[in-house]
């Protein structure tokens, strides 16, 4: 039987109303409710920096479980480890605004989960169980300053860590990038490659090796992040693979791509700063 919620995918609610809807607890990103035979999961993006991502339209949910090693035989990693035979109704929402759920449709295991390292609310290595859920419905079209504020929180994020937490995240991040439609399609960079590029490069430009052009509001000298082999001609965000360069060199890059240039900033994106 399937449950009437009343959304239409693309609805934006707030967390009383998702609790009133689904009869579900007023928090947690797995959320099961008895009552309606549901399960309601929650990406939410204005939390530091995530470790759920979408790629090829299929979303790596991470499972349930702060601190330690998740198990998938418990709590509601097993409901959703089960989901395809024990008849629970799993339901997806995401958060890129405070307190704002857009609602994405109903969600089903496209594949077996499996598990990989993270770390853990304490910064401690941990396995956790990874989920791959495909929408039933179309994905919905983001609007392009939802993605890009989104993408901004992300970064300011990264550029609070420590040269040690920074490089301690890398170890933990993916190859493969996340990609969403919006106006028009938009990689999900990964804030700590563009953070550590721009350490690296520590406000002089790796091409021109002139000092940034000025410097931002929080007195950070301005470099911007490039990927010698774009990320739309399959390009790994890496930092082997991402420079800091000022506005000029950047347009230059995008402009010429002169292979002399190329040679130039590849040999230093393998200079290693921590």
């Amino acid at each position: 039987m399937n449950f009437d919620h009343g959304l239409n995918p693309g609805d934006t609610i707030k967390n009383k109303n998702l609790v009133k809807i689904f009869k579900i607890s007023t928090q947690g990103g797995m959320r099961r409710s008895l009552t309606t035979n549901t399960l309601t999961l929650v990406s939410d993006y204005t939390r530091g920096i995530y470790n759920d991502r979408w790629v090829n339209d299929i979303l790596h949910y991470t499972g349930m479980g702060l601190e330690g090693d998740q198990r998938i035989d418990v709590s509601q990693n097993r409901t959703l480890a089960e989901s395809s035979e024990n008849g629970v109704e799993v339901f997806l929402f995401e958060v890129f605004e405070s307190g704002e759920y857009i609602f994405q449709g109903q969600v089903k295991l496209v594949d077996k989960p499996y598990q990989e390292k993270q770390l853990d609310k304490n910064e401690n290595e941990r396995n956790v169980w990874i989920f791959p859920l495909k929408l039933s419905n179309k994905p919905i079209v983001l609007s392009e300053t939802i993605l890009l504020k989104k993408q901004e929180k992300m970064e300011k994020a990264a550029n609070k860590l420590s040269d040690n937490e920074l490089q301690r995240r890398l170890k933990y991040a993916k190859k493969n990038i996340g990609k969403r439609q919006v106006n028009s399609t938009s990689y999900e960079r990964n804030p700590l490659v563009a953070e550590y590029a721009k350490r690296r490069a520590n406000g002089v430009c790796e091409l021109c090796e002139q000092q940034a052009p000025f410097k931002t509001k929080r007195g950070e000298y301005y470099l911007e992040s490039h990927h010698l082999i774009w990320l739309s001609k399959n390009g790994e965000d890496t930092i082997n693979n991402t420079v800091a360069l000022c506005p000029n060199c950047h347009r230059k890059m995008h402009s010429l791509n002169l292979k002399k240039d190329i040679r130039q900033l590849k040999a230093k994106a393998k200079t290693f700063m921590i």
